[in-house]
């Protein structure tokens, strides 16, 4: 007979309010501080605050944080690749929101 697996969670609060340094974000994420500036400078996430110092981030960046990390890992990809991947997933997202804003479609027109 076996036993059951005990699986350890990590639960986190994420919201808009909450903010948190960059060391965080790649603790939770999975990723290293170097990735997560890397996704900073290509504009996959941004600081909470462009001007306050040090640096700040919401919360909500770790769901994007972990997707990539899981394309990094999945994929193989380096840096550039993880970005690229980031951005057009993104770009995707606002076309399937303004696909979804237009009119249906009538038929035979």
């Amino acid at each position: 007979m076996s036993l059951p697996v005990n699986h350890a969670s990590h639960a986190v609060w994420l919201g808009e309010d909450e903010d948190c340094t960059i060391e965080h974000l790649a603790d939770v994420s999975g990723l290293s501080v170097d990735e997560v500036e890397d996704l900073v400078v290509s504009g996959v996430i941004w600081p909470a605050d462009a001007v306050t110092e040090p640096r700040c981030f919401h919360l909500l960046h770790v769901v994007t944080l972990r997707q990539a990390r899981r394309l990094r890992d999945d994929f193989e990809l380096d840096s550039n690749g993880v970005a690229l991947a980031m951005t057009l997933l993104r770009r995707i997202k606002v076309l399937e929101r303004a696909l979804a804003m237009l009119p249906p479609a009538r038929a035979g027109a």
